[in-house]
């Protein structure tokens, strides 16, 4: 079976405290009191998801999640310099539309709600490179965990539940660019691998089963804006896709 499984985290939109005290070059002073907060967003998470046998779509799990999550990064003179370090968790709780059938059946014969979880946690490390007065380039490492517990046709006869689990580690790029005063635009991109891959199917017995879902290259990319309403208080906004099989 092939499982294609596409998020887009469409709207994240966060309030931030940037109460650190950093030492910063007089034109990347804004990127760093960017790179040196904590806070909280909301978020809609935009679940793309289909699985294939053979060539055959068996079914689709299509909808926006809404969510909220936590992050935390510093970026300070610790080892190499520019050290940049950064946490973050998302959680996610709502429905995506089903389509597809009962055993044996057609796609698109059996359409329905499933119920859907999502965690998500990562963790990044890199350093940054000041190129001028207002760009900045992070090169890092990032190790990452997903879980999706799929409700699958929550609420309909012959439902059950499933869960979908992998971490993943990557290699990514960061530029930052800050065009006004208070203003950081970022962009994002990342490639990878997963591991640790699980899957649990929760039917009667002796339907029910667990399997190794294989590992496979993982993509990240994103888009960013971060405001400072004044030092300490900050609002950003953000977009990120994340893809893998």
């Amino acid at each position: 079976m092939d499982i294609k499984n596409g998020l887009l985290y469409s709207t994240v939109i966060g309030v931030a405290l940037s109460g650190f005290s950093i030492a910063a070059l007089a034109g990347t002073q804004d990127i760093m009191f960017a790179n040196n907060q904590a806070g909280i967003h909301v978020s809609s998470q935009d679940v793309d998801y289909g699985e294939t046998y053979q060539g055959v779509l068996l079914d689709t799990e299509n909808g926006k999640v809404p969510g909220f999550g936590l992050s935390a990064s510093v970026m300070k003179n610790l080892w190499l310099g520019n050290d940049y370090l950064q946490v973050q968790y998302d959680h996610a709780d709502g429905k995506t539309d089903y389509v597809g059938s009962y055993s044996g059946g057609t796609y698109g014969s059996l359409v329905a709600q499933s119920g859907a979880k999502l965690n998500d946690f990562s963790m990044r490390y890199g350093k940054g490179y000041v190129v001028s007065n207002s760009l900045m380039i992070t090169p890092y490492g990032e190790l990452g965990y997903h879980k999706w517990d799929r409700n699958v046709g929550d609420g309909i006869p012959g439902g059950y539940m499933e869960q979908y689990i992998h971490k993943y580690y990557g290699v990514g790029l960061m530029g930052q660019y800050s065009p006004v005063s208070k203003l950081v635009l970022t962009a994002n991109a990342m490639i990878g691998h997963t591991f640790g891959t699980y899957f649990s199917a929760d039917l009667p017995p002796p339907d029910a089963f667990s399997a190794d879902l294989g590992t496979s290259v993982i993509y990240k990319a994103g888009i960013a804006a971060d405001f400072a309403i004044t030092r300490a208080v900050h609002v950003n906004m953000s977009a990120d896709y994340t893809r893998w099989d």
